[in-house]
């Protein structure tokens, strides 16, 4: 049978509820459980039993190393808080604020193991090639995170490389989730690519809306306050196509306000925003976002399987590009 995406969430939601955090010493273990329970969209995992259905029904079969992708991203994004200094997450206390720095390294840390031990657990026919993509994945989120760091003293990045960045960064946990459940569905190696292929384009899309939404998004339904990126002198792809396209005054007013300390938040929102969309960002943006878009719809038609086991990831892929969160 075909599931749906909400039955492959409750499945997933089931799962990390029934976790068992009886190991000692509990100070390891408690951030552990808190930012696991902060919940999130748990769209990884989803998408990994959502690969595997394509090919096979039994998906309770592989809850574990699905679990082990939203072990890992949480992993990633209690460091990323932690180099951030960021004081909330999903609306609560970040696991360094809750707790201090050292606590939230070694919980980290021990996320990191945790997610390799439910990774492993698959049949022994998968595991070299299932344990070599998800290392594979985890270098290069790791190197995407690096590059991010590099380009925040940077002024001169290009759009090649903050793709390459976003890709690393973003997509290829999407693209490891989708290939790992075609393996482990027995799936053939052309379908497993195509899958990850798919999963990096539809990441690339996501993020980009992403950077757009931040902007040119409605807070209310953003969930967060719009124009955070530019406050923080991001280079986001409308940033660092505002540079390259700006003339002499737009380019010495976006100087001015990444490099001004007394200002007024909403003034510099204002002001940058309007330069983007003077030189027309906003439709360059969602330009290249459709164009990843139709790369990852060109991937799952290239898929040899019927085509009603295509629809849930074709609904799915939609939702997110059509969202506004």
């Amino acid at each position: 049978m075909s599931y749906a995406f909400s039955q492959l969430l409750d499945k997933v939601n089931a799962h990390i509820e029934s976790l068992d955090y009886a190991r000692e010493p509990m100070n390891l273990y408690r951030p552990v459980q808190y930012i696991l329970s902060l919940g999130g969209k748990r769209i990884r995992p989803a998408m990994m039993l959502m690969a595997y259905n394509m090919f096979r029904d039994d998906v309770e079969r592989i809850l574990d190393p699905a679990l082990a992708l939203e072990i890992y991203h949480n992993f990633t994004l209690l460091h990323d808080d932690l180099m951030d200094n960021a004081d909330v997450r999903r609306g609560k206390p970040t696991v360094h604020k809750r707790w201090d720095a050292n606590t939230a390294i070694l919980s980290g840390d021990v996320m990191l193991t945790l997610a390799d031990v439910y990774m492993s657990r698959v049949d022994d026919a998968y595991f070299r090639e299932v344990m070599a993509t998800f290392h594979t994945t985890s270098i290069e989120i790791a190197e995407g995170q690096q590059y991010d760091m590099d380009f925040e003293t940077r002024s001169d990045v290009t759009e090649a490389e903050y793709i390459e960045m976003i890709r690393l960064k973003t997509s290829v946990l999407l693209a490891c989730a989708l290939k790992i459940g075609a393996i482990l569905g027995g799936a053939s190696k052309e379908d497993a690519e195509h899958l990850y292929r798919l999963g990096e384009s539809i990441g690339l899309a996501f993020q980009l809306r992403d950077d757009y939404l931040d902007v040119y998004g409605d807070s209310k339904v953003f969930g967060k306050k719009i124009g955070g990126d530019i406050l923080c002198n991001k280079k986001t792809y409308l940033y660092i196509n505002a540079l390259r396209l700006a003339d002499q005054e737009q380019r010495a007013a976006l100087d001015y306000w990444a490099t001004a300390t007394d200002i007024v938040p909403e003034e510099k929102v204002a002001a940058v925003t309007a330069i983007y969309t003077a030189l027309g960002l906003p439709e360059m943006s969602r330009n290249i976002e459709e164009q990843y878009y139709r790369r990852a719809q060109a991937s799952l038609e290239a898929l040899s399987v019927a085509e009603d086991k295509k629809q849930v990831l074709r609904e799915f892929m939609a939702a997110l590009m059509e969202r506004d969160v």
